[in-house]
């Protein structure tokens, strides 16, 4: 009974420090508009892109069906202190991680499935993402989390029923768009809700054959004041092109002439998740990316691919250092062309 008592009194302790924090998100919210907002986010320039999920336990970059919560076992707690540590290395000022990606599983404690890392049979059995934002915000760095929609395109040819990217609750073969699309709408309300210091939802796959650009912008302006949205369009074509709130190009660079407030997404290693044998790419070449995505309206958004222990590979974790002692931001702002 007393373990039940102070469990009680722990969670209304924790309800009330998190309705505390988002109240504080939506006073400084309230006092900015969108332009604003969207002008402090071009001002953080340099953040790290975090892919890790069930595709680095798989050995892929898309997972097909639903593997086995057993599968994410990362043989004990994940150091995402470490992850801060080397953001902070490097210069970087905010961190996005893979809270939900192709596969489905859920890296924190959804009300909405039992497909996450606290299944019964997931060894791991801690909220990463509680983790996360806690590592990073200790550290005076911003948090946002990236989530994958499931696009009509997933189901095209061959591909078809074969990437669920939704958890079994919300199985993509019985359910309908209008269905899968509410699921996901409360899964990223729950997530804004359940992590209040997330500035910042990077949204995967999200375009207009999903929900036109002003349903999808009152959506993310329903989420609360202080939220802002990125979303990385199905077409390859369209990528870079104004949707919400920030535009995002994936591996290439925005024109010359961009003035749409971007995030330019590069990967250190060979792929966004981890694999055996990957190295890291030189500092060199992220500072050169680096400077031409500043200089095209455009902060950098540069990922690590932990690998299946959670832990950034060690040439990963020097480039990092290395380039923090040669990041200087009224150089890299200029377009080396």
């Amino acid at each position: 009974m007393k373990s039940i008592m102070f469990a009680a009194i722990g969670a209304l302790a924790l309800a009330a420090v998190s309705g505390a924090w988002a109240d504080e998100r939506a006073v400084a919210g309230a006092r900015k508009s969108v332009k604003e907002l969207q002008e402090d986010f071009r001002k953080l320039e340099f953040g790290m892109f975090i892919h890790y999920n069930m595709a680095t336990y798989e050995g892929v970059q898309w997972v097909s069906g639903y593997p086995d919560p057993s599968t994410f076992d990362p043989g004990g707690r994940i150091d995402t202190d470490a992850w801060a540590e080397a953001a902070l290395s490097a210069g970087m000022t905010y961190g996005v991680l893979t809270a939900k990606h192709v596969g489905g599983f859920c890296l924190w404690d959804s009300k909405h499935t039992t497909y996450d890392v606290m299944h019964p049979e997931c060894p791991y059995k801690e909220d990463l993402v509680a983790q996360f934002v806690k590592s990073f915000k200790s550290r005076g760095l911003k948090v946002g989390l990236y989530y994958c929609w499931r696009h009509p395109g997933f189901d095209k040819g061959k591909n078809k029923g074969k990437f669920k990217v939704l958890p079994p609750e919300c199985d993509p073969a019985p359910h309908s768009l209008e269905e899968q699309i509410e699921f996901q709408k409360n899964q990223i309300a729950e997530l804004v809700e359940k992590y209040p210091d997330v500035f910042y939802i990077w949204n995967d796959a999200l375009d207009d054959q999903i929900m036109p650009a002003a349903e999808a912008r009152a959506f993310v302006r329903s989420l609360g004041p202080g939220i802002l949205a990125s979303s990385n369009w199905w077409d390859w074509g369209k990528k870079g092109t104004p949707y919400v709130d920030i535009a995002v190009k994936e591996l290439r660079h925005f024109p010359e002439t961009n003035t749409a407030p971007g995030e330019t997404c590069w990967k250190l290693e060979q792929k966004w998740f981890w694999n055996e044998g990957f190295r890291s790419g030189s500092a060199k070449g992220v500072m050169s990316h680096m400077a031409t995505a500043h200089a095209r309206n455009s902060n950098f958004l540069l990922n690590v691919g932990p690998n299946r222990n959670g832990k950034i590979i060690e040439s990963s974790i020097k480039t990092l250092a290395e380039i923090g002692k040669l990041w200087k931001p009224e150089v890299t702002r200029e377009d080396p062309k």
